[in-house]
């Protein structure tokens, strides 16, 4: 007796592992294998001729250096160290990456079969007029027992079409998509920091001028009043110093507020109470860094933002497979075991013992149409996601031109502006010196002084709209300019030699 049954164990584990071969043997994937689309026309080099069509190959997961290094400012240098550490939008960007990962291990699970145990007990009537066959029992007697059960179950999806697979490849896909999303916030604020650094202190440089220029102006005020009083000038040029005096001095709260704000964004950029963050006043000493002529377009690709559009077409593109796996039968392997009594006490007896091992197929036959439009949605999506990528990758292309040509005019017209200031202070020396001989009267001097500060006022500006524009050209550009190392070396696509 016992022989015959271990005979057929043994016939039933045989069957089991022949299933489960064959399932791991036999199954297929449908739908297409992604194939990266082509981009857009890429140039060898920016504002250069053009290269053909290209298939971009994104790079983001790239280590870069430090790019905010390039300005050599210890103090911003330090304000990105506390902003990497405590950046709420930046924790908010990990936990979402976190969310796709776990969501990614979800997925992956439906390769494994779901096993659980469980157990039960139940007090139990039976009706006194169920059907005898089923009882044992004339009809018009019940019975009252005991029902004790732990059942070991398991379930399996044969993915014999590849559901699960390509289903857990649209989910590693957008796992990489969100570490992208996460590299790309963190490219965004550290570019903010440094942004919002520079102009604080492009703010103090103008505060500093303007300082300055109304001390000469109060001191140029009390003589015209001296010469007043001697009766050298009259009470309009008296009139007229007041005015420049009064007017420089109207300047500064404008400039303390604007650089109120920008304290206030970089307490926030760094996780900080804006009512207790300070940044001492310093005047801004940095130069635009240069940047190198014929960068390579390939910079591009290590852009976390293209890399994270390049990843969202492979998830697409395996929902099709899933789509398409809808169409196919479902195999299940359910397997049951355990004891069954209705004595606790010989519950774990061996004749208490019962096991059942079988498939499941299903198929679907009618719908309603709902698979076909299913299908149709996951390959609208994905033309979706490939012009979206394809936009983006024009979009990078635009702000890199935007921020190279930027880069040369604004340096094209500080230098000018600077040869405007030189001549301003000549104008103003030659209209002090005639105003001192009584050969012109004020006006002319209060003239020259306006101007000389705007055209101060103005450069300081322009030198802060150049290293704007450089943290800008760093973001846009994916992390700088330098090649990327990979292994240690700069691959010949990036400029290596």
């Amino acid at each position: 007796m016992k022989r015959g049954f271990t005979k057929r164990a043994r016939r039933g584990r045989n069957w089991l592992f022949g299933l489960f071969l064959a399932a791991s043997l036999g199954g297929c994937l449908v739908g297409p294998d992604y194939k990266r689309p082509e981009a857009t026309r890429i140039p060898a080099a920016y504002a250069g001729a053009t290269n053909g069509w290209k298939v971009a190959e994104p790079q983001a997961h790239l280590p870069k250096d430090n790019w905010w290094e390039l300005f050599g400012d210890p103090e911003l240098n330090q304000l990105e160290v506390e902003a990497a550490a405590a950046n709420q939008q930046l924790k908010a960007a990990f936990a979402r990456f976190e969310e796709a990962r776990a969501l990614a291990d979800v997925t992956r699970a439906g390769l494994f079969p779901n096993i659980a145990l469980s157990a039960s007990v139940a007090r139990e009537r039976d009706s006194a007029n169920r059907p005898s066959v089923l009882t044992g029992l004339p009809i018009g007697r019940g019975s009252t027992f005991n029902d004790f059960v732990v059942p070991l179950n398991l379930n399996y999806e044969v993915d014999l079409w590849g559901r699960v697979r390509r289903s857990l490849e649209s989910a590693r896909a957008q796992e990489t998509a969100s570490a992208d999303d996460l590299g790309t916030i963190i490219l965004i604020i550290q570019a903010e920091v440094a942004a919002d650094y520079v102009t604080l202190r492009s703010l103090d440089t103008e505060q500093a001028i303007v300082r300055s220029t109304i001390e000469v102006f109060r001191k140029s005020l009390e003589l015209t009043r001296d010469r007043r009083a001697g009766g050298v000038v009259s009470d309009l040029d008296v009139a007229q110093a007041e005015t420049v005096f009064r007017t420089a001095r109207a300047q500064l709260p404008a400039i303390a507020l604007q650089r109120a704000q920008f304290q206030h964004a970089l307490a926030v950029l760094t996780g900080k109470p804006a009512s207790s963050f300070e940044i001492p006043e310093r005047v801004l000493t940095t130069t635009p860094p240069a940047v190198p002529p014929g960068l390579p377009s390939e910079l591009l690709e290590r852009r976390p933002d293209i890399a994270a559009a390049e990843r969202r077409m492979a998830a697409a593109n395996a929902n099709i497979g899933v789509a398409k796996a809808a169409f196919f039968p479902t195999l299940r392997l359910n397997v049951s075991g355990g004891y069954e009594s209705v004595s606790a006490g010989t519950l774990f007896d061996w004749p208490s013992r019962f096991w059942a091992i079988g498939p499941s197929l299903t198929t679907p036959l009618f719908q309603g149409g709902a698979l076909r439009a299913g299908l149709r949605f996951t390959k609208a999506v994905y033309e979706e996601t490939v012009a979206n990528y394809r936009q983006t990758v024009l979009t990078a292309f635009q702000e890199v031109e935007d921020n190279l040509s930027a880069q040369t005019l604004l340096a094209s017209e500080y230098e000018e502006q600077a040869a405007a200031l030189r001549a301003a202070n000549r104008q103003l020396e030659i209209a002090n010196d005639r105003y001192r001989d009584g050969l012109v009267t004020y006006l002319e001097v209060a003239t020259a002084q306006n101007l000389v500060l705007s055209l101060e006022r103005t450069v300081v500006e322009l030198r802060g709209q150049q290293l704007v524009t450089a943290v800008t050209l760093v973001q846009v550009l994916g992390g700088g300019w330098q090649p990327l190392l990979v292994n240690g070396k700069v691959p010949l696509s990036a400029g290596g030699q």
